[in-house]
């Protein structure tokens, strides 16, 4: 998935997975896209500071259903 597909499934609000089903793809209250895992609550930003680079590589990404 793009970075741009990654964001509109999330503001679908399709459920939208990293690497497994630990992994949560999710929009915070300031409107930023993250990566939380599940079981600790840890988060990474879903791209690179400059916004331009996804944090884990394209076919990594998917909806799940």
């Amino acid at each position: 998935m793009t970075i741009e597909q990654i964001k509109g499934a999330v503001d679908l609000g399709l459920s939208v997975k990293w690497a497994n089903d630990g992994y949560d793809v999710i929009k915070d209250s300031l409107g930023q896209y993250l990566i939380k895992y599940r079981p600790t609550g840890h988060c990474i930003g879903l791209t690179n500071a400059a916004g331009d680079n996804l944090n884990g590589q394209p076919e990594q990404f998917y909806v799940s259903r």
